[in-house]
């Protein structure tokens, strides 16, 4: 069986990691700190113009928190769409939910129908839904094409149960695609107990900062912080392994 590697990143160094080490596809964000926000347009525009042979898809979140959003972001996520549609990425990433926990049906119509037909893909939101089997049949509905998914759980290899059952339900109608804790050490287990064709995972490794000159005072984030000089980067080494692991 060959499988369908997304990669999640927040740079165009993580895509053309991904894309050295084999990878299919990316997820393109920013603030991964906050689970993925939308990423700038500078970086969409960059990262097509550096990749040859990898898929960029770019998720539109406007800030963390919960997946109920006011007119103000909603029509901001609109925009974000449209604008990164015509800069030419290949599909977009979305995610809105009701208060009930539903999938929030007019607000994804609107955001589909702003994409022009670029891939779709509703993200972990999904992992927020009082019923997961209702809210995949709204999604069916909605002509998305595939639902990123730990399967409601810590990881997706916890979630591996629901993801089986939801892989069952959609009997190819959509693409269910485990994503969460992903590992070289879990995803064959994954795999193998849910029968997926794609999975979804980060390959980031502690790089150090360059900076020279340091001031160990100031922060530039909130309480819960990094350090000031230490970042993640994207390895395409990893990103090997996994894809090995895969047994794919």
């Amino acid at each position: 069986m060959s499988l369908t590697y997304e990669i999640c990143i927040d740079s165009t160094a993580g895509a053309l990691a991904a894309e050295q080490a084999g990878a299919n596809r990316v997820e393109l964000c920013s603030a991964l700190f906050d689970g993925g926000l939308t990423p700038t347009l500078g970086t969409v525009e960059a990262t097509l113009a550096a990749v040859t042979a990898i898929r960029v898809h770019a998720i539109i979140r406007p800030r963390g928190g919960d997946f109920i959003y006011d007119e103000y972001e909603i029509a901001a996520m609109e925009r974000d769409i449209a604008t990164i549609r015509d800069a030419g990425a290949q599909g977009v990433v979305i995610g809105v939910l009701t208060p009930s926990g539903e999938v929030d049906v007019e607000v994804a119509k609107r955001l589909i129908d702003a994409a022009g037909g670029l891939s779709i893909t509703f993200h972990r939101a999904f992992d927020m839904t009082a019923d997961p089997f209702a809210a995949l049949e709204t999604l069916v509905s909605l002509g998305v094409d595939r639902v990123l998914t730990s399967g409601q759980d810590v990881t997706a290899l916890e979630g591996a149960p629901l993801i089986a059952s939801l892989v069952e339900q959609a009997q190819d109608r959509i693409v269910i695609m485990p994503g969460g804790g992903i590992t070289p050490r879990n995803v064959g287990r994954v795999v193998e107990a849910t029968g997926v064709k794609e999975i979804h995972f980060a390959a980031l490794v502690d790089a150090p900062s360059p900076a020279v000159h340091r001031n160990p005072r100031p922060f530039m984030g909130g309480e819960l912080r990094r350090p000031e000089y230490a970042r993640l980067v994207t390895s395409p080494g990893l990103v090997y392994e996994v894809i090995a692991a895969s047994g794919a």
